[in-house]
């Protein structure tokens, strides 16, 4: 087992004081704190080559999860274990397998060409010429960026920095990827590229990678198996596929209709979200979806027929709310 999780948690404590002048002179004399749970008694364990998806809302608990993963952060309670090391230790041969990158921070000197950056990553992590020249070559290539490599930082492109922030993560091929929100600020087609680039290297490389997102999309193209947080505390871990199943009580019906239908037959099949004359989107309990098709079919002039999953956007926003 490459990552192994057991009863992790991880508490803040937390100043409370009143607001204004009074509420300072009485902190001054006596203070109170409280624990506020970052992380609260989470297990989980991740396979070699698995990409996972760490999904849940603000201040739900991934940042600092990732960050006592990678070491960064030491546990309040429980255990942690990478690669057989304890994160914590910061054990240089364990540095050396990982990469945390977080779609907020910056690695790259500002005012230096990235080439600057790799070399020095390079020097850090002690990676023999050869390897380094390949392994740059393959990444660029990858990515696109062998143009850019020698302009100055500040004078590329967010999407073209952040391709080069994870040239930087990745130039001393680590084992282990963490990735927090590394698409964060960047455009459609730029999100897209990276997530091209992300899926084709855990293939060639057979890296294992827990990323973090709040681009739904990000997810549901990267990851087989997602493990959803909030408040500290898991709520579900699993194959995406069976949250629809697991989640998504009910399936969405969109017809055209050839000529006109009235809403009050529409209305015995199912609830009606959507209508006009001659098309309508109809609400129907999953195990039902086949059968409501069918009767359209046979019953109502349909041009044209679609059975649509809810998006996995509210699905996991169902889960949220409903925990």
């Amino acid at each position: 087992m490459v990552i192994s999780v057991s009863h992790l948690s991880k508490f803040y404590k937390i100043h409370k004081k009143e607001a204004g002048f009074l509420g300072s002179m009485k902190s001054l004399v006596k203070r109170e704190y409280f624990d506020a749970k970052a992380v609260d008694d989470i297990s989980f364990e991740i396979e070699e080559g698995e990409l996972v998806g760490f999904i849940g809302p603000n201040g739900a608990g991934k940042t600092t999860t990732l960050k006592c993963l990678s070491g960064l952060l030491y546990p309040t309670n429980g255990h942690v274990s990478v690669l057989d090391y304890i994160p914590y230790e910061r054990n240089y041969d364990y540095l050396k397998k990982i990469a945390l990158v977080m779609g907020q921070k910056n690695q790259l000197w500002w005012d230096l060409p990235a080439q600057e950056s790799f070399i020095l990553n390079k020097e850090i992590y002690d990676i023999p010429d050869n390897i380094f020249n390949k392994t740059l070559e393959e990444l660029s290539t990858l990515l696109d960026v062998k143009d850019v490599l020698n302009v100055q930082v500040r004078k590329l492109s967010l999407g073209q920095r952040m391709k080069c922030e994870l040239i930087t993560a990745l130039i001393h091929s680590p084992k282990v990827l963490f990735l927090d929100e590394p698409t964060i600020g960047l455009d459609v087609v730029m999100q897209k590229k990276l997530r091209d680039f992300l899926k084709e290297y855990n293939k060639k490389y057979k890296s294992t990678i827990i990323l973090t997102s709040h681009y739904m999309e990000d997810v549901k193209e990267l990851c087989e198996r997602v493990i959803i947080i909030d408040h500290g505390k898991i709520l579900y871990d699993g194959k995406l596929e069976n949250i629809v199943k697991e989640y998504a009580k009910n399936k969405f019906l969109s017809i055209d209709f050839s000529t006109t239908v009235e809403r009050s037959k529409l209305e015995k099949l199912g609830n009606i979200k959507e209508y006009s004359e001659t098309f309508a989107v109809i609400v129907v309990e999953r195990t039902k979806s086949n059968k409501v098709a069918a009767k359209l079919l046979e019953s109502f002039p349909v041009k044209d027929l679609n059975i649509e999953e809810p998006n996995i956007e509210d699905i996991i926003r169902d889960v949220f709310t409903k925990k």
